[in-house]
């Protein structure tokens, strides 16, 4: 392992992402193209990785490297590394192959000690700056690498402030500084039982350690979790030569983005602040200045800073989220890298790079997350709503939402679980609050702008957040906030437009989305690629017009059962059910007909020209039916209070009939097509009804094409039985009135008995539709609530699943069962459609898998048709070679 190289310069590294992170390949590509970047070097994610697999051992021949880095880094600063006179300090960052900002540690100003910081002091004529630098540096470490809470220091900064009577940092004077500095080291020596390190190598060698450890702490673990991101990549660290923003007015930092993250706007987006480090932007401590002020503030560092912004967009071809520091009037690029936009703006800025020639179109398809898509297909505030607007803070992340003040991340969580709405409400987040925020609706800060914390993790979920709106004076003691004179407690409701920045007492309407035209160009590029067809999953009128407007290409699911679950119909259900013979059946079943005959000319006629798959009664009778233990108690109570005999003896009769029916394990029970085998009758009253209405709709002029699908068939016969009385039913209904139509039959593929035979089943198919929801259930043996309840979310975080097999089909198992079913019914019949219906069809991982096996459509819920439509087309893309191809 001796041999192995842990350490690159940045002018000697490459770009790959894999190896130096994603920030320390973006640097070494910067510095390789002539930007104005500080020296530096980047240690590997495959130092991360040995060192964290080694139990907290450096591999062998780090140390060494990074000494020897370190020299020619000083040549390069032209300062020296611990040197009395002309200290060379550097920043240490993560910087993972997946951007994960504010996941992980940051530390600046290494280097300083307390012989270092007089150097400082000399070479720079600047004592409070020199000084500042070292307590700054002394709270950092110890939160980061001592794991002192940075609370600790604050309270004692606090306590300087107010003895001063100063509002800002930068107002307290060197000699305060000095005792803060010596406050910090008692705290320290007090909290952690050592002294402030005084060695800069051994500060060094903690400060990569902590930034190792760092990509397993809690919130990181978290993040990646959300995003999907792997466990095994680690993280680089980059350390880099300081340059300071806090030096005087001539020095300031700063947070761009090449393009607006919120909205997609082709304008150089962004803020900053005078006389400030870094993380006084992103903390969101201070609220900075808009990037466009410094035009006047500094116009020679705009203009080149604006000539760097469209040289780094170009070069990397997307919008680009750049960091800078201005140390004496010289301008410093310290970071660039992919920015985090809203999912709005995302879109946007991907069809206008097409339009603009940087990109093709395909390359834009996959620059839009599709499951993100769903952000734009909610509410926004009712723009003729009376509101009271409480504070105006800035617009951070756009959206709307209502719920119960909390103050506290830990709290929300625990109320969001339970299916509260919370409004997460915070003076500023952290990292530490992601758990919070991730079930809040949405999130309001009092300080930091519209690159802080709060608005860069709220933009990338797509939650609302108005942040810096400093009107609100927030007390956690007290849990209230206070507007002027107006107290708001925790619990009370207000709702934020994270598009206007306005904060509003109570709950406020809200209107459905106005999409885009650049989200409807992106579609049609989506459709003019992909493969697969889009359906929805629908059962009434109203869904079946909503898929259709979403540009869904059918019906893949009509779910007979929950018509019969109307307060009209189940009545007649329950008649049905209770029919002592076939006679008394067809007699309860010709009153459902007509009402059946109005669902299906409804839903037919809404999809005019577009197939229909309508799916016969799956579930067992007993769910038409109260609840056995219901009943018990309302006899009970009857016979206590002296009911009427007669109510009494009917609910007996009733609670005999559901003991009657009531199985062990419903699931696997008298369900699907074994209904329709032992009652003929009432799958022979569901095609009838399917014709006729029908029959309706063609001499109406409308193109109908109906397919009727049986649930639930493993064993060819059950099929050969049913689709002979269906074939029966149809030709009655032709010969009755005298119209001919087209129509077919096919199943649904659910049980792995279909799979492991669907040679033989597509003998008697038109079609296969697979029920990944009961497929999953039966090759796995879960009962899926039972195993969402109990048991599955413990096996997805411990790794013995990589996802909620219910949410992604799992390939290796459920999806191996699918392969063979296409292979084998294709054989046996080469023009067999194919599709998938239920929640696997609008996910994006499933979605890809389908195509991958050769399936015709997916079919999904109607608000999920835009995102299995753009799903569709990035696998077309990935599966093809033509990708990034002009």
């Amino acid at each position: 392992m001796a041999g192995k190289t842990y350490v690159y310069l940045f002018n000697e590294g490459k770009k790959d992402k894999n190896l130096l992170g994603g920030k320390g390949a973006n640097l070494a590509e910067m510095t390789g193209i002539g930007l104005p970047v500080p020296p530096g070097l980047t240690i590997t994610t495959e130092a991360c990785n040995e060192y964290l697999a080694g139990s907290g051992q450096f591999p062998e021949g780090l140390e060494e490297q990074l000494k020897a880095k370190l020299v020619e880094l000083e040549k390069a600063a032209g300062k020296t590394f611990g040197d009395a006179q002309n200290p060379l300090l550097v920043s240490v960052r993560s910087g993972a192959p997946i951007s994960m900002p504010g996941m992980m540690d940051t530390i600046l100003n290494l280097g300083l000690n307390d012989t270092t910081v007089e150097g400082m002091v000399k070479a720079t004529g600047n004592e409070r700056f020199a000084l500042d630098c070292y307590r700054r540096f002394i709270q950092m470490f110890s939160d980061v690498v001592l794991e002192i809470d940075h609370y600790e220091f604050e309270s004692i900064l606090e306590d300087v402030k107010r003895k001063r009577g100063v509002q800002f940092d930068y107002e307290i004077p060197a000699q305060d500084l000095r005792q803060l500095i010596a406050d910090y080291k008692e705290l320290v020596q007090a909290k952690a039982r050592r002294e402030f390190p005084q060695d800069p190598f051994e500060q060094l060698i903690m400060a990569v350690k902590a930034v190792f450890n760092s990509w397993n702490n809690q919130r990181a673990i978290v993040y990646r979790k959300i995003n999907r991101i792997p466990d095994d990549l680690g993280t680089a660290v980059n350390v880099q030569t300081m340059v300071f923003g806090n030096m005087g007015n001539d020095c300031g930092t700063g947070v761009a983005f090449t393009r607006n993250p919120a909205t997609g706007e082709k304008a150089v987006y962004g803020e900053y602040l005078i006389n400030a480090q870094g993380e006084d932007v992103v903390a969101g401590i201070r609220t900075p200045e808009p990037i466009a002020s410094l035009a006047q503030a500094m116009p020679e560092v705009y203009q080149e800073f604006i000539r760097i912004c469209d040289l780094l967009e170009k070069h990397y071809r997307d919008m680009q989220d750049i960091e800078f520091t201005v140390e004496r009037g010289r301008l410093y690029i310290l970071q660039t890298r992919t920015g985090k936009r809203t999912t709005a703006s995302a879109i946007r800025i991907a069809v206008e790079m097409v339009q603009e020639g940087a990109i093709t179109k395909k390359e834009g398809l996959l620059r839009v997350p599709p499951s993100q898509l769903d952000q734009l297909l909610h509410r926004r505030i009712d723009p003729n709503a009376n509101v009271d607007v409480i504070a105006q803070g800035l617009p951070a992340s756009p959206g709307a939402a209502s719920g119960k003040i909390i103050f506290d991340a830990d709290e929300a969580e625990a109320l969001g679980q339970q299916g509260e709405k919370v409004i997460l409400v915070r003076t500023e987040t952290t990292p530490d609050d992601i758990h919070g925020i991730v079930v809040a609706q949405g999130i309001l800060t009092s300080r930091g702008g519209m690159t802080s914390h709060a608005a860069v993790v709220a933009r990338g979920m797509g939650k609302p957040c108005v942040s810096g709106c400093e009107a609100l004076k927030i007390d956690y003691q007290a849990q209230e906030l206070r507007v002027g004179e107006r107290v708001f407690k925790k619990g009370d409701i207000i709702s934020i437009d994270g598009g206007t920045g306005r904060v509003i007492a109570g709950k406020i309407p809200m209107i459905e989305p106005q999409l885009s035209k650049e989200f409807n160009a992106l579609l049609e590029w989506a459709d003019e690629i992909k493969e697969l067809g889009i359906r929805a999953n629908a059962d009434t009128p109203h869904d079946a017009a909503k898929a259709r407007e979403f540009g869904a290409q059918g019906i893949g699911l009509c779910r007979t059962e929950h018509m019969f679950m109307a307060t009209d119909r189940l009545p007649l259900v329950q008649n049905m059910i209770f029919a002592e013979t076939k006679e008394e059946r067809e007699e309860a079943l010709a009153q459902l007909l007509p009402l059946q005959e109005e669902d299906f000319y409804g839903i037919l006629k809404a999809m005019d020209g577009l197939p229909v798959c309508i799916r016969l009664l799956d579930p067992p009778l007993h769910e038409f039916l109260p609840h056995a233990e219901d009943l018990l108690v309302e006899i009970t109570t009857l016979k206590l209070t002296n009911g009427d005999p007669k109510v009494i003896k009917d609910k007996e009769a009733l609670l005999a009939k559901v003991k009657s029916l009531s199985e062990f394990n419903p699931m696997l029970g008298h369900r699907g097509c074994r209904l329709g085998i032992t009652y003929p009758e009432v799958y022979a009253m569901q095609a009838r009804a399917i014709f006729n209405a029908v029959v309706r709709l063609v001499k109406e002029g409308y193109t109908v094409i109906p397919e009727v699908e049986i649930p639930l068939v493993g064993n060819v016969k059950e099929l050969a039985i049913l689709k002979q009385e269906i074939i029966q039913v149809a030709d009655e209904v032709k010969e009755r009135t005298g119209v001919d139509f087209d129509y077919t039959v096919g199943t649904m593929i659910e049980i792995p008995r279909a799979c492991l035979t669907a040679d033989a089943i597509a003998e008697e198919a038109d079609f296969f539709s697979f029920g990944t929801n009961d497929l999953t259930q039966t090759t796995f043996g879960f009962s899926r609530d039972d195993a969402e309840g109990k048991f599955l979310h413990h096996y997805v975080d411990n790794g013995l699943l990589a996802d909620n097999p219910f949410a992604v089909i799992d390939r290796e198992g459920v999806g191996e069962l699918m392969r063979m079913a296409v292979e084998k019914g294709r054989r046996a019949k080469p023009d067999l459609l194919i599709g998938i219906c239920g929640e696997h069809g609008g996910d994006p991982s499933s979605i890809e898998f389908c195509h991958q096996i050769g399936l015709d459509f997916v079919s999904c819920s109607p608000y999920r048709v835009p995102i299995a439509r753009l799903a569709a087309a990035q696998a077309a893309v990935n599966h093809s070679s033509n990708v990034g191809q002009k």
